[in-house]
């Protein structure tokens, strides 16, 4: 099996288990539809980017320099590492 093409995109400031929304301070752009990768110690996991919000507001793009919301499909911890999937 190949590992997918990967590029480092933040980290994770926040994650609120209850509700499953980690808050990723960017160092790169993301948007709605990429996939994303997350290492955490307990191992990676890979989703498809369904929704991004800053400040409770859906939008379909973000860049460098922005905190984001991102809902995710497994549970994370501050500090996870996130990565972009590069097709």
């Amino acid at each position: 099996m190949t590992h997918p093409e990967k590029k480092f995109i933040g980290k994770i400031s926040h994650y609120y288990p209850k509700i499953s929304v980690a808050v990723v301070d960017l160092e790169d752009s993301l948007k709605v539809g990429d996939k994303i990768i997350i290492e955490r110690t307990a191992g990676t996991f890979e989703q498809t980017v369904d929704s991004i919000q800053i400040e409770h507001e859906n939008i379909p793009e973000a860049g460098k320099g922005q905190s984001i919301g991102l809902k995710i499909s497994d549970k994370t911890r501050e500090g996870a590492k996130v990565y972009k999937v590069i097709e």
